[in-house]
């Protein structure tokens, strides 16, 4: 599995890197000619942890409970037991308030995002460059929420 979306090149020539980055799998998938040589090549950069268990690692990482999660991202502890648990798929919005709770960095919500299904937050919409403007400057969701209706956004 891939667990570095950007990762670190080899240190030596003959060491082929674990996980290949997004622009040199694009650049093979254009240059295959039989997709199954293509997949098997790279079956280990592509994404295949579940956002459940994705979660998990965060909440570990960042040494926070579900039930403190759910209070500092403002959503209900059973909805946020339910995402944890993989009852529920959670709205992109959603996602990006539990990042807010989670205290994730710009890239770690990229990464959730991606992980989801859902698209990343895009730097040409203003909405996404203002809540990732918020997660790098590490704000909570009351402060994203008050620079989002600032400018006459949609709230999370």
């Amino acid at each position: 599995m891939c667990t570095q979306l950007q990762p670190e090149k080899s240190k030596t020539p003959s060491d082929k890197p674990e996980c290949k980055t997004t622009d040199e799998l694009t650049h093979e998938i254009y240059a295959a000619t039989d997709i199954e040589d293509y997949l098997s090549d790279n079956k280990s950069s592509f994404l295949s942890e579940a956002l459940p268990e994705h979660l998990k690692k965060l909440l570990s990482q960042k040494n926070l409970t579900r039930a403190e999660v759910a209070r500092r991202a403002q959503l209900e502890k059973a909805y946020v037991y339910q995402i944890f648990s993989g009852e529920r798929m959670p709205s992109r919005d959603k996602l990006i308030t539990l990042a807010f709770g989670l205290g994730l960095s710009a890239d770690e919500t990229q990464t959730m995002l991606k992980i989801s299904g859902h698209k990343e937050l895009y730097a040409r919409s203003k909405r996404d460059s203002v809540m990732l403007f918020a997660l790098n400057q590490n704000n909570t969701l009351f402060e994203v929420n008050e620079m989002l209706y600032k400018h006459g956004l949609a709230l999370l």
